[in-house]
């Protein structure tokens, strides 16, 4: 019997998990990717939709289309995980694995902030499908973008969202009536690197758009369209785009996987303290952001380590923490950042370059390579 490896989450780190096993492995594997949704979305896709640039059923990507040897996805919902027995129940069976991969990602916890349920929020695909309604009849007034905690998902993004909110506002006539504010709980857009956080701080500076570091949103008023910041301060608005507060799902607090809030991992091999499972992206606390291309750092080296002892050797793959992460700077121009947080002990370290219609083309090639490698789009 070939061995048995179990995929919890079909997201960055399981897709490109699965498809460098397969690639290696073929046959000789039994893998099994769960997720409890039926397609995947780019999280810059989410963006796409919410301004009117992109239909949803237009960059959603079916698991049917994961059609590869050794593989197999079920679309199924994990209930609990024995990490011990190595045991995953189902609301439709129970599977067990010779390894496990944890890559169920974080949850959006809503509950944190008290009254965003009842508001708006745009990182969940409804939640973007919701708002990008709104703007289309949006007349104009106080925009507030707002993170609710740190660590929150793709850093970047908030960012992304108010220049791309200038554009729209005034592609429609309505900026001259209207305001942003992006508050985040940096003190620097992008902190690893200084160059692009002074082009972003630059570009909001030339858009008017009021950056208030530092701060979190604590809780939201939706009838009264307020929100309160952890210094007290009040922000009324008109349209918000809040980023939700994140945490590991509840069923891996359950099986005793997680501490402070995610699933500590050996930084190097993304091994957890149970024999034979690995916990991988945003889920694992692996010291790098939560966003998709660390989760996919992530998984390579998982996938060699797997490969070799499947082999019946050693690997000596290691995540490095590298990534680069692209960031719309509005009017069609992409900036790009390329970021290693562990190879220089004085901390993270951002190699900046700078806004372009050029990079726009890198980062189509950085979602078409990946459509193809997992999907065969």
């Amino acid at each position: 019997m070939p061995p048995r490896i179990l995929v919890l989450g079909a997201g960055f780190g399981g897709l490109e998990l699965c498809s460098s096993l397969s690639e290696a492995l073929g046959a000789d594997v039994d893998v099994t990717l769960i997720d409890r949704a039926d397609a995947f979305t780019f999280g810059y896709s989410k963006l796409d939709v919410l301004f009117g640039k992109a239909a949803l059923e237009d960059v959603r990507l079916p698991y049917r289309r994961v059609l590869k040897p050794g593989v197999r996805f079920l679309q199924e919902s994990v209930v609990s995980f024995d990490p011990v027995a190595r045991r995953v129940v189902t609301d439709r069976g129970v599977h067990t694995g010779d390894h496990v991969v944890v890559a169920l990602g974080a949850d959006y916890d809503l509950a944190a902030t008290p009254g965003l349920s009842e508001a708006t929020e745009f990182y969940s695909v409804p939640g973007a499908v919701r708002l990008g309604g709104m703007l289309a009849q949006f007349k104009g007034g106080r925009v507030l973008i707002a993170v609710a905690s740190a660590p929150f998902k793709c850093p970047p993004a908030p960012s992304e969202a108010a220049l791309m909110m200038h554009d729209h506002l005034t592609q429609r006539g309505l900026r001259a009536g209207s305001e942003i504010t992006l508050v985040l709980p940096f003190k620097a857009p992008v902190p690893p690197s200084p160059e692009m956080s002074r082009a972003l701080l630059a570009a909001f500076a030339e858009r008017g758009i009021r950056f208030v570091p530092e701060r979190v949103l604590r809780r939201v008023d939706a009838g009264r369209r307020v929100a309160s910041l952890d210094d007290g301060q009040e922000v009324p608005y008109d349209l918000l785009l809040g980023v939700p507060a994140i945490r590991a799902p509840r069923l891996l607090e359950e099986s005793g996987l997680v501490s402070e809030g995610f699933v500590p991992v050996n930084p190097k091999t993304l091994e957890t303290p149970f024999p034979g499972v690995y916990a991988v992206g945003d889920c694992a606390r692996q010291g790098t952001p939560k966003a998709g291309v660390f989760a996919e750092g992530a998984a390579r080296v998982v996938a060699a380590g797997l490969i070799a002892r499947l082999r019946g050797g050693t690997s000596d793959a290691v995540h490095r923490g590298t990534g680069s992460c692209y960031i719309e700077f509005g009017a069609g121009r992409i900036g790009r950042v390329d970021i290693d947080f562990f190879s220089n002990p004085a901390g993270p370290v951002g190699v900046y370059h700078e806004p372009s219609l050029a990079l726009r083309q890198d980062k189509e090639e950085f979602g078409s390579s990946r459509r193809a490698r997992w999907f065969g789009l």
